[in-house]
């Protein structure tokens, strides 16, 4: 009995002194204020952040499933789309003393209504207009925001990307 009340103890001791590092490591982690997990969790993105990583990619593959004709996925993106553009907004609702959200809904209204029809048609023409008024529209965001360095394009079929890099000319 004396064996495995020992071994048990000594199987304790190794576990306690576990709980107590993490522990203690965890008050280190949270820095000289102390932050609660909830203070952790209210990290904003920036708008570049969301723009990247989620209105970029979401508008290369609405294009990429047209060129496709993939209209399910295609419509399937552009919810996409209009629900990242609508987080953008709620995350974001002023930048620089202008609207956020009105300055967002104001170029993408038109061109998501006309984006449905042809999407819904299969109207490549349509797709096709709207979706460089879609793109417009992010690119006369950038200027209003002063960021004009930043132009976004109807991608090419030999590139993925729908950031155009090349220098804008004076």
């Amino acid at each position: 009995m004396k064996t495995s009340t020992a071994f048990a103890l000594l199987a304790i001791i190794p576990v306690a002194i576990l709980g107590i590092a993490l522990a203690s490591s965890h008050g280190d982690a949270a820095g000289p204020q102390g932050s609660s997990p909830a203070q952790a969790a209210q990290y904003l993105p920036t708008i570049s952040d969301m723009m990247i990583a989620t209105i970029q990619p979401r508008h290369v593959r609405l294009w990429q499933a047209e060129q496709n004709r993939n209209w399910e996925f295609a419509a399937y993106e552009l919810g996409n789309l209009r629900g990242a553009f609508k987080r953008l907004g709620e995350a974001h609702p002023a930048e620089h003393d202008i609207s956020f959200h009105e300055m967002i809904a104001t170029v993408t209204d038109q061109p998501f209504k006309a984006l449905d029809t042809a999407i819904n048609s299969k109207d490549e023409i349509g797709f096709s207009k709207a979706y460089a008024d879609l793109t417009e529209g992010c690119n006369s965001c950038y200027q209003a925001l002063n960021r004009g360095i930043v132009a976004i394009r109807v991608p090419s079929s030999t590139s993925i990307s729908d950031q155009d890099f090349t220098p804008a000319t004076p």
